[in-house]
C-alpha cells in the first residue's frame, strides 16, 4: 500500500481547502462546467434509465461470475501473443512493472493517467530504481511538475488556475527554450504538446490504464480525450496496461453499453475524442505497436470488496458524476480526501482499500443528500454504503469518545418523539434569543464546526419544523 495516504488529516486539510482563495476560484470553475454539461447529454438519450438498469443487470452478472470472465481474457490475451500478470496487492503490481521495465532496459516511460497506477504508486517505484516516469495525460503532467497527486479521477489538475499552470511551465519549460511566459489556455496546450512529442518518441515502455477488458477477445477499451493513452501504447516497444480486476466484461457488445453511458457521465459528451479498441504485441503486417504487451491485472482488496456488504462498489467504472455533484467535494478539493479517490466513492473505496481506522473521518464528509447515488450510471447506492462504513466505525469505537456520547444521547432523544419535539421547540426558541433579530447566529455552544465557516441560521418565527408544518396543515384545512 502507498505510504502517501493521509485521509487520517482529512479534517485539518478540508479546513486548510477552504481557506485556499485560489482553490475555491478553481473549484467554482468545475461546479457550472461538467454538471451542466452531463444534464444536456443525457437530454438527448430517452432510453438512459434503460440503459442504465441494463448495465447495472450486466455487471451484477459478471461479478457473480468474476474468475470464469478474468480466466477467459487471460486466456484470449496470451492467444494474442500477450503476457498476463496477476497481483495481489498494490506492491506487488509496482513490482511487477518495475521488473518488466528493467528487463526492457528502460530508461524513460511514457504513463497514460491510471488511477489503479496510483494505487500502486508506479511512479515513485519507478524513480526509485533510476526509470524516469512521463505523464502524459495533460492534466497529469501539470500535477507531476508540481509534484502533487490527482484531485480527480478525471481531471487530475482541476483544482490549478491558469495562472498557476503558467508558472509551472515557465518554471520548468526553460531547458526547452520556451521562456516566454504565457496563460491563454490554447497556448498552453500547445506549449505541453510541444515538449510531450519527444518523449513520447523517446520513451521505452508506455504504461496505460484500461477502461474495460473484453473477454472474449482478449482486448481493452481505452478512453481518452487528448489521444496520449494511443501514444503510449503504441509508440514504445514495450507496453505495459495496469488495471483492477473488476473492469472484464464479457465482449464488445457489453463494453458498448459502458461506453454508452462513460463519456456523458463523466465530462458530458456523448462520446469521448478517442475510444481505442487494443491488444496483443505488434503482428506481422502491422506499421506500429508494441513489441511487448504486457497487462497487471490488479487485486488490492478488490476480492474482499465482494465479500462485503460494500460489493456494489465494484460495478464503479470511474466516471467521476458523483464527485462533480458532491458539495463536500465542491468546497474541499480532492486532496482533503488524502490518497487516490475523493468523493463519495473514495469515501467508500479508500476504507475498505487502506482501513477504517485510517479514514475514519470520510465516511463522514458527506452530508447524505443522495446526489450521487441520483446520478451514478451504474446504479451504486453510495449514501447507503456510506452509512455502513459509519456503522462499522461506530460499532469499533473508532470515533471519539465525545462524539459515541453525543451520539448516544441523539440516539435516546430521536426514540421519543414527544421529548424530541420538547426539546426542538426550547433549541430553536433559545436560537431565537441568540440571533438578535438578524435570523442567524454567528458562534453558538456545541456548534462550532459550522460557526467557524458559516452562520447558523434561525428557523422562521422561531418555530420548528414540525410546527411550521402543523400550521400550514391547519390553514390549508381553513381555506
Amino acid at each position: 500500500m502507498s505510504v502517501n495516504v493521509k485521509s487520517h488529516r482529512f479534517k485539518k486539510n478540508a479546513t486548510e481547502a477552504l481557506r485556499d482563495e485560489p482553490l475555491q476560484q478553481a473549484l467554482g470553475n468545475l461546479k457550472v462546467g461538467f454538471i451542466q454539461k452531463r444534464v444536456n447529454a443525457i437530454s438527448l438519450v430517452p432510453e438512459w434509465q434503460r440503459i442504465r438498469d441494463e448495465a447495472k443487470e450486466m455487471k451484477n452478472h459478471v461479478l457473480e461470475n468474476l474468475d470464469h470472465y478474468l480466466l477467459r481474457y487471460e486466456a484470449s490475451v496470451k492467444a494474442n501473443g500477450g503476457h498476463v500478470h496477476w497481483a495481489s496487492t498494490a506492491a506487488d503490481a509496482g513490482e511487477v512493472i518495475v521488473d518488466i521495465c528493467k528487463k526492457a532496459n528502460a530508461k524513460t516511460v511514457a504513463k497514460g493517467k491510471s488511477m489503479v497506477g496510483e494505487e500502486a504508486d508506479v511512479n515513485r517505484r519507478l524513480e526509485e530504481v533510476g526509470i524516469a516516469p512521463i505523464e502524459t495525460d495533460l492534466g497529469e503532467y501539470i500535477i507531476q511538475l508540481a509534484n502533487e497527486p490527482p484531485s480527480h479521477i478525471i481531471a487530475p489538475a482541476v483544482h490549478k488556475t491558469k495562472e498557476q499552470v503558467s508558472e509551472l511551465f515557465h518554471e520548468h519549460h526553460q531547458q526547452y527554450g520556451l521562456t516566454e511566459k504565457i496563460t491563454e489556455r490554447r497556448a498552453l496546450v500547445t506549449e505541453a504538446r510541444t515538449v510531450l512529442r519527444e518523449k513520447f518518441r523517446n520513451a521505452d515502455v508506455g504504461i496505460t490504464g484500461a477502461n474495460f477488458l473484453i473477454a472474449e477477445t482478449g482486448q481493452h477499451v481505452l478512453v481518452t480525450n487528448e489521444g496520449n493513452g494511443d501514444l503510449s501504447s503504441n509508440l514504445p516497444r514495450v507496453h505495459i496496461v495496469i488495471v483492477g480486476i473488476e473492469k472484464v466484461v464479457p465482449n464488445m457488445e457489453d463494453a458498448s453499453l459502458l461506453l454508452r453511458l462513460l463519456a456523458r457521465s463523466a465530462t458530458g459528451q456523448h462520446f469521448s475524442n478517442y475510444t481505442s479498441l487494443m491488444g496483443g504485441p505488434k503482428r506481422d503486417g502491422d506499421i506500429d505497436g508494441p513489441e511487448e504487451f504486457h497487462v497487471v491485472l490488479v487485486d488490492n482488496k478488490r476480492t474482499e470488496l465482494f465479500a462485503s456488504e460494500l460489493r456494489e462498489m465494484l460495478r464503479c467504472f470511474r466516471c467521476g458524476a458523483c464527485i462533480n455533484h458532491c458539495p463536500v467535494y465542491g468546497a474541499v478539493g480532492g486532496h482533503a480526501y488524502g490518497w487516490v479517490y475523493p468523493g463519495p466513492m473514495g469515501s467508500v473505496i479508500t476504507p475498505a482499500m487502506v482501513g477504517l481506522e485510517k479514514t475514519k473521518d470520510l465516511p463522514h464528509a458527506c452530508t447524505l443528500n443522495g446526489r450521487c447515488a441520483e446520478v451514478c450510471p451504474m446504479s451504486i447506492p453510495l449514501p447507503s454504503l456510506l452509512r455502513k462504513h459509519r456503522r462499522t466505525t461506530f460499532e469499533n469505537q473508532l470515533q471519539s469518545m465525545r462524539s459515541r456520547s453525543a451520539l448516544a444521547v441523539w440516539s435516546q432523544i430521536a426514540r421519543r418523539p414527544k421529548l424530541y419535539r420538547v426539546l426542538s421547540g426550547v433549541a430553536v426558541k433559545t436560537l431565537s434569543l441568540f440571533s438578535l433579530r438578524r435570523g442567524y447566529v454567528k458562534s453558538f455552544p456545541l456548534v462550532s464546526a459550522w460557526t467557524q465557516g458559516r452562520n447558523l441560521p434561525v428557523p422562521a418565527e422561531s418555530k420548528t419544523f414540525m410546527q411550521a408544518y402543523a400550521d400550514k396543515q391547519k390553514n390549508g384545512a381553513q381555506s
